[in-house]
């Protein structure tokens, strides 16, 4: 099957993906509903017609990057092995695609109410996952694990996202080459099955 061409997509659409592409490049603030609109091949009215205003577009933006995110999670099958189930996913969302990393890059790093919202947004679909998880693995049971279990999830995830560019010069290997991704995801499932160095009352004099 083709992948889809912009010039096969509605206006709207077309508008939609320039922003994501441009948001991604230049952040959402250096980034003009005129450039998106050229880049969409499309008339700048069309923006304010679909949209509202840039806020609007770039709500549509939000919404489209989260559908993408929740739609690969929903056809998880935890029969098939939940952990590395979400591991390949998350491979396949980052790892294939340099604009949606970049995307989440700008939003997340540019602290401002919607950077904000998109990752509490984010951090309720780790808090969903965890649910699956320890529906398959048992839970914890320590109420601060339970609190921050979800923000450590989204910092193994996003973490060599956002700092790509620094951690790039230290590997030998493009970091999200599937092999590397390969190895780092089977590293995240033994941190997040085993942790460092085991449970606390494992250790000497636990």
């Amino acid at each position: 099957m083709r992948a889809v061409e912009k010039s096969d997509l509605t206006g709207r659409a077309r508008l939609r993906a320039a922003a994501l592409e441009l948001f991604a490049e230049r952040g959402f603030e250096a980034t003009s509903t005129r450039a998106v609109a050229a880049a969409a091949g499309v008339s700048p009215a069309l923006v304010t017609r679909h949209f509202g205003s840039k806020d609007g577009l770039r709500a549509e933006v939000d919404r489209y990057v989260l559908e993408r995110i929740g739609g690969e999670l929903a056809g998880v099958d935890p029969a098939d092995g939940l952990l590395e189930s979400l591991g390949s996913v998350s491979a396949r969302l980052f790892g294939a695609d340099p604009v949606l990393r970049g995307y989440l890059r700008q939003v997340l790093l540019e602290d401002s109410e919607a950077s904000a919202e998109l990752f509490g947004r984010l951090l309720s679909g780790a808090r969903a996952e965890l649910e699956r998880l320890s529906a398959v693995h048992g839970t914890s049971g320590g109420g601060a694990d339970d609190a921050w279990a979800p923000f450590q999830l989204l910092c193994l995830i996003l973490g060599p996202l956002l700092l790509e560019r620094v951690m790039q010069p230290n590997l030998d290997d493009p970091m999200f080459a599937p092999d590397v991704l390969r190895h780092r995801s089977a590293a995240n499932q033994r941190l997040l099955l085993h942790g460092f160095y085991g449970s606390p009352e494992e250790r000497p004099g636990g």
